[in-house]
């Protein structure tokens, strides 16, 4: 998780603007110059939309979603930590008081470029200006048919059957006569070692060794075997090589099993296949690649190998200084060549550049400069009291790590009942280690 959030102004939910009355609230004035259609409400979408509240423009936000996840805690949903509403806000909700934006729930087929609109599954939306920041999927690297057997964690919906299915594990290994079956039932792999799977790998862990530890009587739950599979040399790669191997002797104080330099070359119902060697598991989890929303294919747009679409020093669609592009739907190389990380603070700077550049030009104001990343560093923990947090010249781990790390967490989720709900949730979990949204949905057991 990166933490540049620490620096940057809070969300909408935290600020004050006057209130306005119940009609306005919900319309956007009608008379207040061109349309600003934004597509997609994660952070991008939403710092974009938060940045033009006072403009004179009308903006309307488009969502197949009705609600803002903060995508960086989907693993403690996948691992029953916390609830999925502890994580996510209806936007509608969040822009409640702006009263130029309409907030719409729809699907969005393609875009007429040339004809300056939106295509919904409701039908079409003209703009003047767009923002695209639709996000990304899952990358299987050729393989989409693995998606089946390991899901990835983009979506409330991935955490939520993620989250049956280890739990299901541990009911079906209890009832289990057969000891290989049981093997293979308590089992987990994990593909990827970066900050997901590295958190996603210990979540499990603890789960396995703690919360569970005594709620079964025919099965040790602590017996479980997770295996956390990094095709790089090291895990954390981004982060520096010292707390990249300080995250590695964490997790194995956890008894994760650690294989980097170990390529998937096969997942099925029955487990994995590393290199050469089988490994029967009943839960896969992919955490090792991502790949950009169709909205390339949507503009006709040039792309880089991720799908990701190419654009100007102002974030703009070659050719087409109306069409914005930003998080991870768009492809920018940083200070250093680069392309940038699809990560949170990235999206959510964009997303606020973005409105400045509409912004001076409703003005006839001179361009802000070209877009550039504030990168103050980053964290990713590693179970219940440990973390690594790299400041670029100051560093920390352990436990003082994980308390920076939540500091974080806690501050920037929306809304004051998340933030209560998600503190006094690990409160308790740090207390008693108990997990209190063991629900099993969605799954037949």
């Amino acid at each position: 998780m990166n933490f540049d959030q620490l620096f940057e102004p809070a969300m909408a939910c935290s600020r004050r603007w006057p209130r306005c009355g119940p009609k306005d609230r919900c319309a956007a004035p009608r008379d207040a110059g061109e349309h600003i259609v934004i597509v997609g409400g994660g952070f991008g979408g939403l710092a974009a939309a938060v940045a033009l509240r006072r403009a004179p423009v009308r903006v309307t936000i488009i969502d197949r979603r009705n609600y803002h996840l903060f995508q960086p805690l989907l693993y403690q949903v996948a691992t029953a930590g916390l609830s999925p509403a502890d994580i996510a806000s209806p936007i509608r909700s969040i822009l409640r008081r702006h009263r130029n934006t309409t907030v719409l729930l729809g699907k969005v087929t393609g875009i007429d470029v040339a004809g300056k609109a939106v295509l919904t599954d409701t039908g079409r939306l003209a703009y003047d200006q767009l923002v695209v920041a639709t996000g990304a999927r899952h990358a299987y690297f050729s393989h989409e048919e693995w998606e089946r057997f390991a899901p990835g964690l983009k979506k409330i919906d991935d955490a939520v059957d993620i989250r049956g299915r280890i739990l299901i594990a541990f009911e079906r290994a209890e009832s289990s006569s057969d000891e290989r079956e049981r093997r293979r039932l308590l089992s987990f792999v994990i593909v990827g070692g970066g900050p997901t799977g590295v958190e996603m790998a210990g979540a499990i862990a603890e789960l396995a060794r703690r919360a569970l530890a005594t709620d079964f009587r025919n099965i040790d739950p602590g017996s479980a075997r997770i295996v956390l599979v990094e095709s790089g040399p090291r895990l954390l790669s981004h982060f520096p090589e010292p707390l990249s191997a300080f995250a590695e002797r964490s997790l194995a104080r956890l008894g994760v099993e650690i294989r980097v330099g170990t390529r998937v070359s096969r997942c099925d119902p029955e487990g994995v296949v590393l290199a050469n060697q089988r490994l029967e598991a009943h839960t896969i989890v992919w955490a090792a690649g991502v790949m950009a929303s169709p909205a390339a294919k949507w503009l006709d747009a040039e792309r880089d190998a991720a799908g990701r679409v190419l654009v100007g020093p102002d974030l703009t669609l070659k050719g087409h200084p109306e069409i914005f592009v930003i998080g991870d739907t768009a492809s920018v190389d940083g200070a250093d060549g680069k392309p940038l990380p699809g990560i949170a603070l990235v999206a959510k700077q964009q997303g606020a550049y973005v409105a400045r550049v509409i912004a001076a030009r409703r003005r006839g104001g001179p361009a802000p400069a070209p877009f550039r990343y504030r990168h103050l560093g980053t964290m990713a923990t590693i179970g219940r009291k440990s973390a690594v947090v790299d400041f670029g010249g100051v560093r920390l781990t352990g436990f003082a790590a994980w308390l920076l790390w939540g500091l974080v967490h806690v501050c920037f989720l929306v809304g004051f009942r998340n933030r209560a709900a998600v503190t006094m949730g690990w409160l308790w979990a740090y207390l008693t280690f108990e997990r209190g949204a063991r629900l099993i949905t969605g799954h037949e057991t």
